[in-house]
């Protein structure tokens, strides 16, 4: 039996109609035509951005080459298929094994002994120590798994012509359009935040052409069913990994509404006969409700989603999620210039964004940046964008899809306040929050301390000891990176509330280090022991070692914000004390030999194993940190670059997003923007856009992102700096919705590189000195004031003030 939605009135529906077609007759006459958008005005004028499109001339033959669609909880990969459409899916939450502890017994223990090989210099042993002691057990965590798949086979479709498929950023929206035996097709694909539920839309400009047989099946899908004519679904549970049961329940469940035609159920699957419209409803989720918590209804929590959106039909469903994307996408907008290659569809412009007619490719970067973010880390999960964002197609995917704390789930929230997105940190936040209390059982049972700790990685389950190895995971500091990370929203936002909510998480982490810093006999500074600089070999055989740089740059900020929040809360004097007085324990930044920041306390560095490392975590301290500036700093900042011309910006995607950003604070407009075209080549970046590692890491696209707005707006230190690091590349150009430090939103716009105007409104009211090239102006505004600067007689001037 079909289940049918109501008609519109005859005269909606013809209107509707008319509209429809005339879009797809531009379809058929001028694909690229639908790939450029009107200039956006600006992103505080509620417009469409400029160019926020992703768009191809074939379906994806690839993962890939798919488009992403997601709203922070559920995803889906959408392919484009013309016979055949694949919708991979996923929901965040779903994780290999249950809940599970891997604190080492044996780690009290051996921790005292490790730290003595450690300071006796015989590095490979103490790693070799540290691997049977002090690792978690299992070694090897847990993995993000694929939730289901929906296949959707179309008799007859063949030979198709006018063929596109597309993304549209500000509507959230995967479309698929094409003509065959006189009919043009269209598909859509959205995932609803509002609603929590995947809404496919097909439709034809002719009567009856909706003709389908649809199956939903899963990797770990041991039930599946249908019910009541128009609704199937698919069930299990997570699998078993290294010895964890798997017991983390899942359902997904879709449910077919059609406009006209016949719907059947046939195979275990559905069939859609005939329809003028059809419109699939796709609900997925699992028992998981916190790391030790997997007693929620999968099922329930289903039913009740698809009830919801059937009562309020499909044309509300897709308002409500346009209105709540725009909310947020529209805050920013970015004009970096158009080129002749801009008009190309996607895959091409990256082949050919060497070539440097294509400015529009950057400010897309931003764009998608942003919807990425968006769709993968929103309020309402305690799970925050991983290795992959919410997008995986593997039981077995590279590094488990989860969350590596040492340097990439933190550089994938770098854009977030910057680019006006502080609600996708909330996740993030929870996360850190439930790590709070694994932690604070691993500082315990490892090191009898105070406070709680995390290393390396994490997965669903916030396992917080050490993994995978000791060259890799014995690094004490992932927890101290994570709380520093979200200092930056307070340091963006300046919300008490948010403030209150930060200041357990960096009052536990400061008392943990407080309590297990150690003096190094040698320089009699205060030092983490054992511990490495992420990922990377000294050359004694080893990666262990006592303080070195990055940890010292960590503690140095985690100490300095702890003691401040606690003054901004008007608590904890004695503790801020503390932590102000360990800082100045801590070792300092060292310049080697050959001019380097030093990356270990010992002047190592050209003798270590890979001299153009991955990694460059000395450099914390240029960026995401501001204790290096070319102004404040000035050898500092020079040894940092002697360290970034000596590693290189050949490495893998991630590795030059971050190069992006500190080129850009060393204020290497041009160097910044060659390494840039490094990213958006075909060997860093898929024909989707994915940033590829190799393979596909989500943190590249954020870091890029990120990197592509430090250039033109920095803030810190109690200034806001206009196009720092502007390429000759961009001579003119306009960004809005930009937010800076100490509560400030910005937008400029600039021609022949000199700023022609800025406007700076104050959210919290404060202070700032707002600098741009050739010029300065201190700034004191209150709550909700703006000033803007325009400029006039070759200088930039003051406007009125506004409010």
């Amino acid at each position: 039996m079909s289940m049918k939605i109501a008609h519109p009135s005859r005269r909606r529906w013809l209107q509707q109609q008319a509209a429809h077609a005339g879009l797809m007759a531009l379809a058929a006459s001028a694909p690229r035509a639908l790939a450029q958008h009107p200039a956006a005005a600006s992103a505080a004028d509620g417009a469409a951005p400029t160019a926020a499109r992703l768009w191809y001339r074939r379906p994806a033959d690839e993962w890939t080459q798919a488009l992403p669609v997601g709203n922070g909880r559920l995803a889906a990969m959408v392919f484009g298929g013309i016979h055949t459409e694949r919708l991979q899916l996923n929901e965040c939450s779903f994780f290999s094994g249950g809940p599970y502890d891997t604190t080492n017994p044996r780690a009290r223990e051996g921790l005292p002994q490790v730290r003595e090989l450690v300071f006796a210099g015989r590095y490979a042993e103490a790693e070799k120590l540290a691997n049977e002691t002090l690792l978690g057990q299992p070694a090897r965590q847990m993995a993000y798994q694929p939730l289901a798949e929906l296949l959707m086979v179309f008799p007859g479709l063949e030979n198709a012509r006018s063929y596109e498929r597309s993304l549209d950023l500000d509507e959230a929206l995967a479309s698929t359009c094409f003509q065959t035996g006189g009919t043009t097709h269209v598909r859509e694909v959205y995932v609803s935040a509002p609603d929590q539920l995947i809404v496919v839309r097909l439709a034809g400009d002719k009567p009856r052409a909706v003709s389908l047989d649809l199956t939903l099946t899963a990797p770990h899908g041991q039930r599946q069913g249908s019910e009541g004519g128009h609704t199937i679904w698919v069930a299990g549970m997570s699998p078993t990994l290294e010895g964890i049961e798997g017991r983390l329940r899942f359902e997904c469940r879709l449910q077919a509404l059609t406009r006209g035609g016949k719907l059947v159920v046939r195979d275990g699957g559905l069939q859609i006969q005939g329809a003028d419209e059809a419109w699939l409803l796709i609900a997925g989720a699992t028992g998981y409700r916190r790391f030790d918590d997997v007693s929620g209804d999968p099922v329930a929590a289903n039913r009740t989603a698809l009830a919801a959106a059937v009562s309020r039909g499909p044309d509300a469903l897709r308002q409500a999620h346009r209105e709540a994307h725009q909310a947020l996408f529209r805050r920013v907008s970015i004009d970096l210039g158009q080129g002749p290659n801009g008009h190309l569809p996607t895959d091409e412009r990256i082949a050919r964004f060497a070539e440097g007619q294509d400015p529009g490719l950057a400010a897309l970067y931003v764009h998608y940046g942003r919807y990425l973010l968006m769709s993968s880390s929103r309020p309402g999960t305690r799970f925050p964008a991983n290795l992959q964002g919410i997008w995986n197609e593997k039981v077995n995917p590279s590094w488990g899809s989860k969350w590596t704390i040492n340097i990439n789930t933190e550089m994938n929230y770098w854009p977030a306040e910057l680019t006006h997105l502080g609600e996708t940190v909330e996740p993030l936040i929870a996360m850190v929050e439930d790590l709070a209390v694994t932690g604070a059982k691993v500082a315990r049972s490892m090191y009898d301390a105070p406070g709680w700790v995390a290393f390396h990685n994490t997965d669903a389950w916030r396992v917080a000891a050490p993994t995978d190895g000791a060259k890799w995971g014995l690094w004490p500091m992932g927890g101290v990176w994570l709380v520093n990370t979200l200092w930056q929203s307070w340091l963006f936002r300046r919300d008490e509330a948010l403030l209150r909510r930060l200041y357990p998480l960096l009052k536990g982490a400061a008392e943990f280090q407080l309590a297990t810093l150690v003096k190094d006999a040698r320089s009699g500074f205060m030092v983490t022991n054992p511990s490495n600089s992420p990922e990377n070999s000294h050359p004694f055989g080893s990666s262990v070692v006592a303080g070195p740089a990055m940890d010292n740059q960590l503690l140095r900020d985690l100490f300095a914000h702890a003691a401040e929040a606690a003054a901004q809360l008007r608590i904890d004097r004695p503790f801020a004390r503390a932590c102000l007085a360990m800082r100045e324990q801590l070792p300092p930044d060292r310049i080697g030999a050959a001019g380097q920041l030093q990356e270990w306390q010992d002047d190592w560095d050209l003798q270590a194993p890979e001299l153009q490392h991955r990694h460059v975590s000395h450099l914390y301290a240029l960026y995401p940190s501001d204790q290096i500036t070319p102004e404040d700093t000035p050898a500092l900042a020079a040894a940092a670059r002697n360290v970034m011309e000596r590693r290189g910006d050949d490495t893998t995607g991630w590795g030059i997003g971050w190069r992006i950003n500190l080129w850009a604070r060393l204020k290497a407009g041009d160097h910044a923007y060659s390494t840039l075209q490094r990213l958006l080549h075909p060997r860093r970046s898929y024909p989707n856009l994915f940033d590829a590692h190799p393979p596909f890491q989500i943190d590249g696209n954020f870091g890029g992102a990120a990197g592509i707005c430090e250039m033109l707006l920095q803030s810190h230190r109690g200034r806001i700096e206009l196009l720092p690091a502007l390429p000759t590349a961009w001579p003119q150009g306009r960004v809005a919705g930009l937010r800076a430090r100490g509560g400030f939103e910005v937008a400029l716009s600039w021609a022949a590189g000199e700023v022609q105007e800025v406007r700076v409104q104050a959210h919290a009211g404060g202070s700032t000195d707002l600098r741009w090239p050739g010029g300065q102006l201190r700034l004191k505004l209150a709550a909700g004031e703006t000033v803007r600067l325009a400029r006039r007689d070759g200088q930039l001037q003051r406007a009125r003030q506004m409010t």
